[in-house]
């Protein structure tokens, strides 16, 4: 096979194979329809099918976006976010692909391809971030009861509106867990009092009732064997994040407690029998937090010596508050 130094996609169509260079961007729409980054001709294929998705640490994501015929990494359908890997044969309706990605040794050794590529931008710093974390619950339970096209369905458009959702809302999609998605907001704080601009932590609250909103209308669209439901954990805190990517929109990665709070607090909101779970420091950011109505607990986190200060609550609290709002936040 021929190789580049940079990653590409080849299509097979009965035409011959089509490479698309993965270079310039941080994802790519496929399907039929003219309004895709990738276009293919199939008439088994969905208008809008799937998302290939490059996240910092260069690694690739195909994220099916609920298609009727689905799409397959392998042989094996997928409906969860699923990694790729170098020579990893996809299917999408009728339509047969590979991706090839070099290895390090050839971006280092090799000063071939297209002018347009950017090099690599890495920068390390220490930010006051907001990270949260977003669980489809009882989702195995989900897998056991519905069919696979389903439940390919079902999952691919939550997938694929939470990203449409959390970017929106002012942040990016920074993982694929499974089940689960973490974004992170990165804050602009006062040099003087190190305060963070009330309108920035409203985003993330508003991005969370979007993404229950979202989650809740996919119950009116899908027949499931019991309601389709959402828990999330929200934690704010230093963390090192760092810029990381080729192109002409790097983006952030986070690292660091602040992050792992984030996951242990939304693991936190089952035993607590809450929807959300905020953390301290993120709770004493909310401007007029007390009127969220959300109860303080005490909980022990996993990993951690010492119980942990939560404020938790229902995403019906948190509608509540948003729509009580005197101003909305600029999307």
């Amino acid at each position: 096979m021929e190789t580049h130094s940079y990653p590409y996609l080849l299509i097979h169509t009965e035409d011959g194979d089509r490479k698309i260079p993965l270079i310039n961007e941080t994802s790519w729409s496929l399907g039929r329809g003219q309004d895709n980054d990738i276009v293919f001709d199939d008439k088994w294929a969905s208008r809008n099918h799937a998302i290939l998705q490059v996240m910092d640490s260069g690694s690739f994501y195909l994220i099916d976006l609920g298609s009727l015929n689905g799409s397959f990494v392998n042989g094996r359908r997928v409906s969860i976010p699923v990694t790729l890997h170098s020579g990893d044969r996809l299917t999408l309706g009728a339509t047969e692909m590979q991706l090839v990605c070099p290895t390090a040794k050839t971006l280092v050794e090799t000063d071939e391809g297209p002018p347009k590529q950017k090099s690599t931008v890495m920068l390390h710093t220490r930010r006051l971030i907001t990270v949260l974390v977003i669980d489809i619950r009882n989702y195995t339970g989900l897998t056991r009861q519905v069919e696979e096209q389903l439940l390919s369905q079902v999952i691919g458009s939550w997938f694929g509106s939470a990203g449409d959702i959390i970017r929106r809302y002012g942040s990016w999609v920074d993982k694929y867990i499974g089940d689960a998605v973490m974004a992170v907001w990165i804050h602009n704080t006062d040099k003087e009092s190190g305060s963070v601009a009330p309108t920035e932590m409203l985003q993330v609250l508003h991005a969370l009732h979007a993404l229950h909103a979202m989650s809740d209308e996919l119950n009116n669209k899908f027949t499931l064997p019991f309601r389709l439901r959402i828990g999330a954990g929200v934690n704010t805190g230093n963390a090192i994040v760092g810029q990381m990517g080729a192109g002409d929109r790097p983006e952030y990665t986070a690292l660091g407690d602040t992050v792992n709070a984030a996951f242990r607090l939304e693991s936190a909101t089952k035993e607590i029998s809450a929807d959300i779970a905020l953390g301290e420091t993120t709770y004493a950011l909310i401007p007029s937090a007390e009127r969220l109505k959300f109860q303080k607990h005490s909980v022990n986190l996993k990993g951690y010596d010492m119980p942990t200060v939560t404020y938790a609550g229902t995403f019906a609290d948190l509608a509540c508050f948003l729509s009580n709002l005197p101003t909305q936040p600029k999307t």
